[in-house]
């Protein structure tokens, strides 16, 4: 079933009723119907009114999703009081992709708050999603206290490097090949591709499409002129291929404050690449100090510079996650180790509720099965909820850490350290932008 033509969850629909709210889709072709919806999404982030022009593009780049509002009838029949908005995209996992329904656009008016609005919002999601047969739902949180309660998890966070040039100085490898000075133009055709093959290296990243492209190059709804001072940089290898490029603005000091390089994007397909491009942004001419966000909390650079106490490192909790079907989920991944597990799973909206029977062998390959009876002897068991399978999916979060803090339960001893091991990955799971 594709996303679009999934129908309401019926249980949402009438929780919502009982209070006269309708819940319903926005037909994204209505232009006076979805800048209604548009504008009321900017107002619940604070933002201003959109001009044509970023509504026309807003409309271009983003009507494929699926926009759901929340409409009172006392109030507006065309201003919803709650909105959201969902895709599905391919996200990254350790050893391959799996589906995702990607929620985004979630705002309750103040005036409508503590009604049930947003519960119906985000259930009437899982449950659609779940009828599409998409495993995980996954989001960016403005809040952290908000998602949890649906089953949401901090699977992947990320860090604002601040770099001290003068103290960290580049001390990494000489890359082989050149970077050169490009337009955003010629950006806008090598760089999606370059993002796809770099994407893919690391858990937690997804799909871009042009909303999320033109963020991340430093443009505001397609305009132009809000990325005048935004420069770009192309990263090719000695043979002349493209492997990887970045973005950034240098602003000028205020108020004695050093001259500093801000980092738009970074994006490298190669380890080459990626040394290529921050030798070249940490040399800088003039610049005294490097801030780059939603960069990884174990990123390489910290150890390609002269001293990483130079280096301030923020980290904080990003990309958050909803297991739906443990079975796909599990089976979309690959391990780090070959073992047999039992995971006991709760689940308050069940979704992810049981006893699964995670087999994984030699190659890191896994299969999943309920387990309807007792749990196989010869299996390593434990009990955790589904926020906590949530934490642990991408091997962002620590097994036995969650053991420690009482969150995971050993059935068997020594389980959460073997689970550890066959979770982990070798590369921190990140997601590199907001969505």
């Amino acid at each position: 079933m594709d996303f679009n033509d999934a129908p309401l969850d019926p249980t949402s629909v009438a929780n919502l009723s009982e209070q006269s709210l309708r819940l319903d889709l926005v037909d994204t072709t209505d232009r006076e119907r979805f800048a209604a919806w548009s504008n009321v999404v900017g107002r619940g982030f604070y933002g201003a009114r959109l001009e044509e022009k970023e509504l026309d593009f807003v409309l271009n780049s983003s009507s494929y999703r699926r926009a759901t509002g929340v409409w009172d009838a006392e109030t507006s029949d065309l201003d919803p009081v709650a909105t959201l908005s969902a895709w599905t995209t391919p996200m990254s996992v350790p050893g391959g992709t799996v589906p995702t329904w990607a929620i985004s656009a979630v705002t309750v008016a103040p005036t409508h708050r503590r009604r049930g609005i947003a519960r119906n919002l985000l259930q009437n999601e899982l449950r659609t999603a779940s009828a599409c047969g998409v495993p995980v739902a996954a989001l960016t949180a403005s809040e952290a206290t908000i998602y949890g309660r649906y089953g949401f998890a901090p699977s992947a966070r990320v860090a604002k490097l601040t770099i001290d040039t003068r103290r960290a100085r580049w001390s990494g490898p000489v890359a082989p090949g050149r970077v050169r000075f490009i337009e955003l133009s010629e950006l806008d055709t090598v760089g999606r591709e370059l993002y796809e093959r770099s994407r893919l290296r690391t858990p937690g990243e997804i799909a871009l499409d042009d909303e999320t492209w033109t963020d991340i190059v430093g443009r505001e709804f397609g305009k132009d002129d809000k990325a005048k001072d935004v420069r770009a940089v192309l990263y090719t290898d000695a043979a002349g291929t493209p492997q990887g490029f970045a973005t950034y603005r240098v602003k000028d000091s205020e108020n004695d404050e050093p001259l500093t390089a801000t980092v738009l994007y970074l994006a490298a397909a190669t380890d080459e690449a990626y040394a290529g491009l921050w030798r070249f942004i940490l040399e800088l001419d003039l610049v005294r100090r490097v801030v780059a966000d939603l960069r990884s909390t174990d990123e390489p650079v910290l150890w390609q510079v002269s001293d990483v106490r130079g280096v301030k490192v923020e980290p904080y909790d990003h990309l958050w996650l909803r297991i739906i079907d443990p079975v796909a989920a599990l089976e979309s991944r690959t391990y780090s180790r070959a073992g047999r597990f039992v995971l006991d799973v709760a689940d308050a909206l069940e979704f992810a509720e049981g006893r699964w029977l995670l087999k994984v062998n030699d190659a890191g390959a896994a299969t999943v099965t309920r387990v309807t009876g007792d749990a196989p002897e010869d299996a390593a068991h434990v009990a955790l909820t589904e926020v906590d399978l949530a934490l642990v999916y991408l091997g962002g979060a620590s097994v036995t850490s969650l053991h420690r803090a009482a969150r995971v339960t050993e059935h068997t001893d020594g389980a959460a350290a073997l689970l550890d091991a066959t979770l982990h990955s070798p590369v921190a799971p990140r997601l590199s932008l907001w969505f």
